[in-house]
């Protein structure tokens, strides 16, 4: 915190001049993950640096966030007016742009620790300025980088909500929070450091660690002019192997236990299963066994999960709060609430006491060995609900409202009911529904968010990211009591023969997004009690016509290490390595991946000697093909489950049609074969009414010129096709 009130600024500009007069010119910029970025504030920066070649800035972040991009002339007539109608005047990142353009100039360096997924691997200044780094050690590598800036969004309180004076670090508190002590300390032993705040109204207003004093910052622009949409990604639609994997997944959930989830496809499936397990039980245990689901893997259910309904609710501990988490909020799933007091925490979850607070409260606690009672103690529990706000502690005596003085002491129940009479608050409070790091996602998420009461946006704490990504720390005892029977779920792109996960990055060295939290979370799972990891992926992916296993012996690059192998899972079920052997390890991977992949593993398993030379494959293993999926999930679909977009999206129905179409044709074109295929289709391609909303959409219902009536044959060709595809 600073002696002086901030500094406000109208103009970006000024703010960064004012920044240069402090720090010097050599700027080490931090800026948060995803869209904590204060746009204006950060294109200021980069225009004075290619403006003046004599200063130096470098850029310390993660996930630039950028509008979709199109390639081609139909993915521009698709992309233009959605982007238009969906992410309004968003300003676009200009380092962003300059490196696109391969026009960095040589005084901006940019360093990134996760990527766009997939988006930079041909970028050689991406790939050479990526940092390899756990999201909880990225704070300490970007001050040994020399950061002295660090920039973000922040969102004042809605009105008559917090005193004045109060702010919120909104969706970043994740680095900023774990910051703040240090930059204390360097403010202190007079290093310069600026802390500037871009006040953003349509910013949910977060609490947790997020809660900050204005003070805490030097600079704050505070312009309505210079605020912009939120950077808003829609809902993508689901595809059935997604769904399947997240059936699977769904089943290892353990009712009153813990959740972590990531953003996408995936993330959306797992939250619609566990609402179908919640909300339609006898439905959802149809399906189980409809599928094999529980015939395969009804042991492994039955010890580390469950198919009933979630009486006791989930609680959510995850790097990223994504807006399944407010669908499991508004569905009656998630609602185990988590309080600061592990003792308390761990009598709640064994069902010695409940949430209303009376002398039942005291005698589990003196039951669990709390006899006398600290100030520390006192403090601790006065804190979460269990006395009044009234009562006080004075030389090992509790000081009742009356003024009455009781013996600071539950080892007499005499003691406990006089305290119990007089000094007990209601219910517990100051408990939270979810603990997160950052959060981003579609425009629903942040109105969603915004709608919310204040007392149930309390239930949505916003912490610093070695909260929730570790257990180290004084508050060790506190993460274990509340993060039982977690399931840290995360996806990953490839499994090797003996379990070890391709997650970041390919085997040639470049990056295709970042190790992020994944291997917090996968240490974590081994350290918890109770708790797993579950990485998830496809069996397989289709390039250039030519589709592969995700399953594989070997691959020259690695994520997770073998020895912290866990659950993986995929369409086709799941495979619990924890514990197993290399043998079994191979065995259970061949029971998850795709048939047509399945005697190639085998033999190159057997040429390592991990299996026996007279090893079968299972049955049911060789029915592990996309046609069967299909056909598994089939009736479940006529009677409208499985939806694509079951949260709905922020596109049209006709974009959602041309956006398969178009997809179709890109992957047919990859081959010779599909190629000819599109090209008969263009012969023979109509204009009928039939296709005329798309056509509109796209601007080609009236060609005016040759090129647009080839345009438009395309555009029915593909629209064909993939009505031919289903």
């Amino acid at each position: 915190m600073n002696q002086v009130a901030p500094v406000r600024f109208a103009d970006p500009d000024a703010c960064v001049e004012a920044t240069l007069s402090r720090v010097g010119k050599r700027i080490v910029l931090g800026l948060p993950v995803g869209i904590g970025k204060p746009n204006p504030v950060v294109n200021a920066f980069v225009r004075r640096a290619v403006n003046d070649p004599t200063l130096s800035l470098t850029i310390v972040t993660a996930l630039s966030l950028r509008a979709p991009r199109s390639h081609g002339e139909l993915q521009r007539r698709l992309l233009e007016p959605f982007t238009k109608r969906v992410f309004g005047n968003y300003p676009e990142l200009e380092y962003v742009q300059l490196i696109e353009r391969k026009r960095l100039p040589r005084n901006i360096e940019v360093i990134e620790f996760f990527l766009e997924p997939g988006a930079w691997l041909r970028n050689e200044h991406l790939q050479q300025h990526y940092l390899s780094a756990n999201y909880t050690h990225v704070a300490r590598d970007a001050l040994k980088r020399g950061m002295n800036v660090v920039a973000q969004l922040v969102a004042p309180p809605p009105a008559g909500e917090m005193p004045a004076g109060i702010l919120s670090l909104g969706a970043n508190p994740d680095l900023t929070a774990d910051l703040l002590p240090q930059i204390a300390a360097m403010r202190a032993s007079g290093k310069p450091f600026v802390l500037i705040g871009q006040v953003h109204r349509e910013l949910p207003f977060t609490y947790g660690d997020a809660l900050v004093a204005s003070d805490t910052f030097d600079f704050l622009v505070d312009d309505a002019k210079q605020e912009f949409p939120l950077f808003c990604p829609p809902n993508m639609p689901i595809p059935t192997t997604e769904h399947a994997i997240a059936l699977n997944v769904s089943t290892l959930l353990r009712d009153g236990g813990t959740l972590q989830l990531g953003i996408g496809e995936l993330g959306d499936a797992i939250v619609y299963a566990a609402q179908l397990r919640h909300q339609q039980p006898a439905v959802y245990r149809e399906i189980l066994e409809n599928t094999g689901i529980l015939e395969r893997h009804r042991r492994l259910i039955e010890t580390e999960g469950g198919t009933a309904p979630f009486d006791r609710g989930l609680y959510g501990c995850s790097e990223m709060l994504v807006d399944g988490f407010l669908d499991l909020y508004r569905s009656g799933i998630l609602k185990r609430c988590v309080y600061p007091s592990a003792r308390l925490q761990r009598l709640l979850d064994d069902g010695h006491i409940d949430e209303k607070v009376s002398q039942r409260t005291l005698d589990a606690l003196s039951a669990a060995g709390m006899n006398r009672m600290s100030y520390v103690d006192f403090n601790e529990l006065r804190d979460v609900g269990v006395f009044r706000d009234d009562v006080q502690y004075e030389r090992g005596m509790l000081i009742a409202p009356d003024g009455a003085l009781l013996a600071a002491s539950f080892d007499d129940p005499a003691h406990r009911a006089a305290i119990a009479k007089s000094c007990l608050g209601e219910r517990l409070r100051n408990g939270v529904l979810v603990d997160a790091g950052f959060f981003f996602g579609p425009k629903g998420f942040y109105a969603g968010m915004r709608a919310l009461a204040a007392e149930q946006r309390r239930l949505f704490a916003m912490r610093g990211i070695s909260f929730v990504n570790e257990l180290y720390g004084h508050e060790w005892e506190l993460k274990v009591a509340q993060r039982r029977h977690a399931r840290f779920v995360n996806t990953t792109m490839m499994v090797t023969g003996l379990g070890a996960a391709v997650s970041d990055g390919l085997e040639d060295g470049r990056v295709v997004s970042g190790v992020g939290g994944q291997y917090n979370f996968v240490a974590m799972a081994h350290a918890l009690p109770e708790a797993r990891s579950i990485l998830c992926l496809r069996a397989t992916r289709t390039a250039q016509g030519r589709v592969s296993s995700n399953i594989l012996w070997s691959y020259g690059h690695v994520t997770i290490p073998r020895h912290l192998r866990d659950i993986v899972v995929t369409e086709y079920g799941i495979a619990d390595l924890r514990g197993k052997t290399d043998a079994e390890v191979v065995e259970a991977l061949i029971g998850v991946m795709d048939a047509r992949f399945q005697e190639a593993f085998v033999a190159a398993a057997q040429r390592a000697g991990k299996l026996p030379t007279d090893f079968q494959i299972a049955p049911v293993a060789r029915t592990n093909t996309p046609e069967n999926l299909a056909a598994r999930f089939a009736p479940w679909r006529e009677r409208g489950l499985f939806a694509a977009l079951p949260f709905g999206t922020d596109f049209t129905e006709e974009e959602l049609v041309l956006a398969r179409a178009l997809k179709g044709l890109a992957t047919e074109a990859e081959t010779w074969g599909g190629r000819i295929a599109v090209a008969r289709e263009m012969l023979s391609a109509d204009g009928s009414d039939e296709w005329r909303p798309y056509l509109v959409r796209m601007e080609l219902a009236n060609p005016r010129s040759t090129r647009e009536r080839l345009l438009q044959r395309v555009v029915i060709a593909a629209l064909k096709r993939s009505r031919l595809a289903g």
